[in-house]
């Protein structure tokens, strides 16, 4: 699958997948913050999350559902730098 992308100069290059996965994954923290700390291949936080997410969310209202959000956009984020600073 051919995705494209326009680079910052204008240019029309080819874009990776990973790019729009990753950009998902940001968006996926909004509604499933658990899950998408397990897509960045942190198994035994997700769990640890999950477990505190669920109690936090039916007993707080959803009032603790943004320190789950900002939670897993810091890790989805050293996930990606992890990954920049091995290339």
């Amino acid at each position: 699958m051919l995705t494209l992308c326009i680079s910052a100069r204008g240019d029309i290059v080819q874009c990776p997948i990973r790019a729009y996965l990753s950009a998902m994954n940001y968006v996926l923290a909004l509604f499933l913050p658990p899950l998408s700390i397990l897509l960045t291949g942190r198994i035994f936080t997700a769990i640890i999350t999950f477990i505190i997410w669920v109690p936090a969310i039916i007993f707080s209202g959803g009032l603790t559902h943004p320190m789950f959000i900002v939670l897993a956009w810091i890790l989805i984020y050293q996930s990606h730098a992890d990954r920049r600073d091995r290339v």
